[in-house]
C-alpha cells in the first residue's frame, strides 16, 4: 500500500472513531492477565518499551484532518511518555480477581486521552498469595486479537527466566506537522485512492469483455451482499434485552480447550461453532429464566481479513451481522445450523469491500449508524492465543481474559485460548441485562449442554 494511504486510518477504523461520539459505541478492548506473582518491573518496562519501538503505532497519536477531507492520520507522539501508558498500582487489602475485574471494568468504560497513543497497561499488585495482574486497555484501531498476540510475543518469554533481548531498537522518527502539511497529506491521500480505483476499473475491462455473463452475475451477487451489509436494522430480536446503559459488568468463565474442541469434532463442527452453540444455549436459558421465548437473535461476529504479508498489529477484522438460532434445544442441531450460518457469512462477497462500505457509512449521522448497532443482540469472538505457558518478566501467565466492547449490543462474549483452557470474558450491558449473574450461570449451563455435562 502507498505510504500516503498507510499514514491514515482505514475508513473502517475511522468509522469506529466517529461512532465514539456516542460513548456506548466505544471500541475499547480490555484484557486481564493473571500472573502467579509480581513481574520484575524493570524488565517489564524494557519489554513494553521494546514492543512500542517495534510497532510504532503504539507511539503514535491520531490527528484530525482539516475539513475531514480524509480519515484521521497517525503521527508520532513527540511527547511520548512510557510512564503514562505503563502504570503500577495496588489492589485494596484482601482484593482478589473480583477487585481486578472491577478495575478493568472502569478502565474499559473510560475514554482515552485523544492527545496520546490509544493504550494503557496497569500492573496490579498485592493480590492474595503474592499474585499480580496486568490490565491491558487498547483501542481496537491499534490491533485486533490476532495482532495483539503477535505484539505480545515481544513482551513474553517461553521460560521463567527472561531471555536477553539485546539493545533496544531505535526510536521511530517523526515530527509535528502543521495544518498546511495535513491538508497536503489529505489531497495526496485522495489522489492515490482515485488512481487505485481507476487501475481496478481498467483492469476489470478485459475480464468483462471475455466473460460478460459471469461478470454481470458476479456484480449482481456482490451488490446483493453489500446490500445485506448496509441494510437498516430497526428492531431488536430479543424481546427482553433491549435497554442500553453506559454501565458494564465483567465476568469470567473457564472451559477446558480439549473438551470444547472434542465436542465440536464429535458433531462435525469447529471450535467456533461449539463456542457459539454454547453461548446461544445460554441465551436461550436466560430468556427462559424470564419466561420469555425467542427463536433467533442477531449476532455481530468479527471476521479476520489478515493476510500473510500484513505487518504485526493493526486492526484486520471486519464485522459481519447475521441471525443465529436460539430456540433450537438440541445442541448438535444448533451447532450445525450455526456452523452453516458462519460459513455463509465468512463467504460474503462484500467483505473485501468493507473499507469502501465504511467510507460510505461515515457520511451518515452517528444517530443513524449507532442506532442500528444498538439493535444487535450480542457480539461473540474467539481468538487463538499461546498454546503453551508464557511468562512476563519472570511471572507465569495463569490466565488471559479478553473483554471486547459491546458496541451497543447487550453483551460481548470473547474467548481466548491459552494453554489447555478457554479463558472467556463476558462484558455485559446491565441496562439490557440487569441480572448479569443469572446470565453468567445461564452461559455456564450452555457450555455444559454442548460439552455433554448436563446429564
Amino acid at each position: 500500500m502507498n505510504t500516503a494511504i498507510e499514514n491514515h486510518m482505514s475508513d473502517t477504523d475511522a468509522f469506529t472513531m466517529q461512532l465514539e461520539r456516542d460513548p456506548l459505541l466505544r471500541s475499547t478492548v480490555v484484557a486481564v492477565v493473571l500472573l502467579d506473582h509480581s513481574p520484575d518491573w524493570r524488565i517489564l518496562q524494557d519489554r513494553v518499551d521494546r514492543a512500542t519501538r517495534l510497532s510504532p503505532t503504539f507511539r503514535e497519536k491520531l490527528v484530525r484532518v482539516p475539513l475531514q477531507l480524509a480519515p484521521p492520520r497517525w503521527a508520532i507522539d513527540t511527547d511520548f511518555d512510557l510512564s503514562w501508558h505503563l502504570r503500577r498500582a495496588r489492589v485494596q487489602a484482601g482484593g482478589g480477581v473480583a477487585a481486578v475485574l472491577a478495575f478493568a471494568r472502569k478502565a474499559g468504560m473510560s475514554a482515552f486521552d485523544a492527545e496520546r497513543p490509544l493504550w494503557q497497561i496497569t500492573l496490579l499488585e498485592d493480590l492474595p498469595d503474592g499474585r499480580a495482574a496486568l490490565v491491558i486497555k487498547v483501542h481496537h484501531a491499534l490491533t485486533d486479537g490476532i495482532g495483539g498476540i503477535q505484539l505480545a510475543a515481544h513482551v513474553v518469554d517461553f521460560e521463567r527466566e527472561p531471555a536477553p533481548r539485546g539493545p533496544l531498537p531505535d526510536l521511530p522518527t517523526g515530527h509535528d506537522r502543521g495544518p498546511l502539511d495535513a491538508l497536503t497529506d489529505a489531497v495526496t491521500y485522495n489522489a492515490h485512492r482515485m488512481v487505485d480505483a481507476a487501475r481496478q476499473l481498467v483492469g476489470a475491462i478485459p475480464r468483462t469483455i471475455r466473460h460478460p455473463v459471469g461478470t454481470i452475475t458476479e456484480t449482481v451477487t456482490t451488490a446483493a451482499s453489500i446490500s445485506r451489509f448496509v441494510r437498516p436494522v430497526t428492531s431488536t430480536r430479543s424481546p427482553l434485552m433491549r435497554a442500553r446503559r453506559l454501565r458494564w459488568r465483567y465476568d469470567i468463565l473457564d472451559v477446558p480447550l480439549d473438551d470444547l474442541r472434542g465436542a465440536a469434532h464429535r458433531r462435525g463442527g469447529t471450535l467456533n461453532d461449539a463456542f457459539l452453540a454454547a453461548i446461544t444455549g445460554g441465551l436461550r436459558q436466560y430468556h427462559q429464566h424470564h419466561d420469555t421465548d425467542v427463536e433467533t437473535l442477531r449476532l455481530t461476529m468479527p471476521v479476520s481479513v489478515r493476510g500473510e504479508g500484513d505487518p504485526e498489529g493493526g486492526n484486520k477484522v471486519t464485522l459481519v451481522r447475521f441471525e443465529v438460532p436460539i430456540g433450537v434445544v438440541n445442541p448438535s442441531e444448533r451447532m450445525e445450523l450455526i456452523g452453516l450460518r458462519c460459513r455463509e457469512s465468512r463467504q460474503e462477497r462484500a467483505i473485501p469491500f468493507s473499507n469502501a462500505i465504511a467510507a460510505m457509512l461515515n457520511l451518515l449521522p452517528v444517530t443513524v449508524t449507532g442506532g442500528m448497532l444498538k439493535h444487535v443482540d450480542f457480539l461473540a469472538s474467539n481468538v487463538p492465543g499461546f498454546p503453551d505457558d508464557v511468562f512476563v518478566a519472570g511471572a507465569r501467565v495463569d490466565a488471559f481474559y479478553p473483554f471486547g466492547p459491546t458496541l451497543g449490543s447487550a453483551v460481548n462474549v470473547t474467548l481466548m485460548s491459552y494453554g489447555g483452557d478457554c479463558n472467556i470474558g463476558i462484558n455485559t450491558d446491565v441496562g439490557a441485562i440487569p441480572d448479569p449473574e443469572v446470565l453468567l450461570e445461564s452461559i455456564r449451563r450452555g457450555f455444559d449442554e454442548v460439552l455433554g455435562n448436563d446429564d
